[in-house]
C-alpha cells in the first residue's frame, strides 16, 4: 500500500510542475520596457518620411520571334 502512496504522490508532483511550467511568465524582458527617448526618436522619423507614388517599370518589350527555318530536302 505504501507504494501507491509513494506513486501517488510523484505524479501529483509531476503534474504539479507540469501546471507551474506551463504558466504565462509576468516578468517583462528590459529590451520591451518603454524608452521616452526611443519613442521620441521613433515619431519624429516616422513623421519625416514622406509618402511618394509607387514606381511604375514597363516591362521590356519581348523580342521579335524568328521564323522557323524549313530546310528542303
Amino acid at each position: 500500500m505504501k507504494r501507491f502512496y509513494v506513486k501517488s504522490a510523484i505524479a501529483a508532483l509531476v503534474v504539479l510542475g507540469g501546471l507551474a511550467s506551463a504558466a504565462p511568465a509576468i516578468a517583462v524582458p528590459p529590451t520591451a520596457t518603454p524608452s521616452p527617448g526611443y519613442d521620441a526618436r521613433l515619431q519624429a522619423s516616422r513623421a519625416a518620411r514622406t509618402v511618394s507614388a509607387p514606381v511604375v517599370l514597363y516591362p521590356k518589350p519581348a523580342p521579335p520571334r524568328r521564323a522557323k527555318r524549313i530546310h528542303a530536302h
